[in-house]
């Protein structure tokens, strides 16, 4: 990583440098990473040799594709992740869309800041992620500059292809290896898990479809590889395991196809029912036909058979830390690029709206400092991330981040500021490209442009229409009647300029400042 030699070293980090500044970085040398770990029972070949922890922490950061919090129930190592480590009760996406959401992690910065606002060109994709520099600027390239060794395995952002060919026709881009990454093993479509490609360091590597090719299993034993040659090397480490499972085609390991038999999808309240006052996208659907809803009860059992690898691969890496003497000072934090609702709201399983069932997932993290079994319930977003991954690496957060470090929530620490009372969701729709994996099917539910404004108790949005909504969550925490023609002028107009402002804010103060409510 050559990031140091062309910038300070304060300007390498997410969201850092004004998106106009562009520069090259040809990357780094690539570590070999071989292994000859099998799984399942990779547990017996950890070794236990060498590797007494560097004194900054190692990160390992686990983000799954459209894993909802109704699947952590059949999860048991992240069940005991939340008993052994702290859980973000109120943890929000900037959109319920892969690849925006996925650029705000990697940046620290809104869609609005980033101008990924879709899976692909113009409007998104790697393409664009690409061509605006953002590769640049995110928490590898930070982490890599203070000496850190990094590893990306899994999925990387949509439209990126193994080949070097990604986000459109005729986009070529100059490295298939983005800068700050020492290790690089990327999928382009590995959402069926098998007979997909791996950039590996460069090379294009075909897998089929034995059992051993598994994807979330070759991203294990590659993640147990990486974490041995770290280790060896006496180097701090973060490695992102960034599964395509449960994404769509719900495809779980061989071995366990038949769990969970007759788990059904959950029937919450929201569940089939017609909200009240609905916005025009919403308004149409009908109720739930008894093969749809078979349907969705099985889709949601194949998500929760899928997670059990991602579940497993969690359970190995906790073994090889704890094997090499790292587990404590290493951060496992566990999460989801956006959640998917199943049946809620007459919709067919989908994401890309503004409910809880998309916007709100999973953020788990165990490690050194962290109090057990503590839930913070303060308002925390995905742009949060990379500023916590620098703080934790002691790399410095440059002001063009728009997000906050949660550093001192997760050692349970009260922050020097009053922490901010709201966040901010923001949509580009409708979603028509026909090769998108995140492509509406008919019955999922397609809304058009909007932002929102989540805070503790209500949901606020704002469709591109002049269509409302607003969901009073203590009295309906499902989110089905739209009050927003009830809400005072005055109170309609405190949401609509606090929206507004967070919606135009650039940087850490600004964001900062404008996501705390008028009195």
């Amino acid at each position: 990583m050559t990031c140091t030699l062309l910038f300070p070293l304060a300007l390498c980090g997410c969201g850092s440098l004004d998106p106009d500044s562009r520069a090259s970085d040809p990357g780094a040398g690539k570590a070999a990473h071989a292994t000859n770990i099998s799984l399942p029972g990779a547990s017996a070949t950890v070794s236990s040799a060498g590797g007494a922890a560097p004194t900054r922490p190692n990160i390992v950061f686990v983000l799954t594709d459209d894993l909802a919090w109704n699947l952590v129930p059949y999860m048991p190592h992240v069940l005991a992740m939340e008993r052994k480590g702290e859980t973000f009760s109120n943890y929000f996406v900037t959109d319920s869309l892969c690849c925006p959401s996925r650029a705000s992690i990697f940046t620290g910065r809104f869609p609005h800041n980033t101008h990924v606002t879709s899976n692909g060109p113009p409007f998104g994709g790697y393409r664009v992620f690409h061509e605006r520099g953002e590769e640049l600027h995110t928490f590898a390239t930070a982490l890599h500059g203070k000496g850190y060794e990094t590893a990306m395995m899994g999925k990387y952002l949509n439209g990126y292809q193994p080949g070097g060919v990604g986000g459109g026709e005729g986009f070529q881009p100059p490295s298939p290896e983005p800068p700050g990454w020492s290790e690089w093993d990327v999928a382009g479509n590995g959402y069926p898990e098998f007979g997909y490609t791996l950039n590996e360091d460069g090379q294009p590597t075909e897998y089929g479809f034995d059992p051993h090719e598994y994807l979330t299993d070759v991203l294990a034993r590659k993640g147990l590889g990486f974490i041995d040659r770290a280790a060896n090397a006496r180097r701090p480490f973060l490695l992102e395991l960034a599964t395509f499972a449960p994404h769509s085609p719900f495809t779980p390991a061989p071995r366990d196809e038949q769990a969970f038999p007759g788990l059904t999808a959950p029937r919450t309240p929201a569940f089939d029912a017609a909200n009240t006052a609905a916005p025009a996208w919403l308004s149409h659907f009908k109720p739930l036909e008894a093969q749809q809803i078979e349907q969705i009860d099985t889709q949601f059992r194949r998500r929760a058979q899928a997670v059990q690898a991602v579940d497993n691969m969690i359970a190995l890496i906790e073994a090889k830390l704890s094997a090499r003497g790292l587990a404590k000072n290493t951060y496992i934090v566990f999460s989801s690029d956006n959640g998917l609702h199943m049946g809620e709201h007459r919709l067919m399983p989908g994401k890309q709206t503004a409910f809880d069932t998309d916007i709100r997932v999973p953020l788990i993290v165990v490690g050194p400092g962290v109090p057990q079994g503590r839930t913070v319930g303060d308002m925390t977003e995905n742009i949060d991330l990379c500023p916590t991954f620098e703080h934790l690496a002691g790399a410095p957060v440059g002001p063009n981040v728009d997000g906050h470090s949660l550093v001192e929530l997760l050692h349970g620490q009260t922050p020097p500021e009053e922490w901010r009372k709201e966040i901010l969701v923001e949509h580009h729709g409708p979603d028509l490209g026909p090769d998108d994996p995140d492509l509406p099917t008919r019955g999922a539910g397609n809304p058009t442009t909007y932002e929102a404004l989540r805070t503790a108790s209500s949901l606020y949005v704002e469709y591109v229409t002049g269509e409302r909504e607003y969901y009073n969550l203590r009295t309906d925490p499902f989110e089905v009647h739209n009050l927003a023609a009830h809400l005072s002028p005055a109170h309609a107009l405190r949401l609509h300029r606090t929206l507004a402002r967070i919606a135009g804010c650039h940087g850490l103060r600004s964001c900062w400042r404008a996501q705390h409510l008028e009195n």
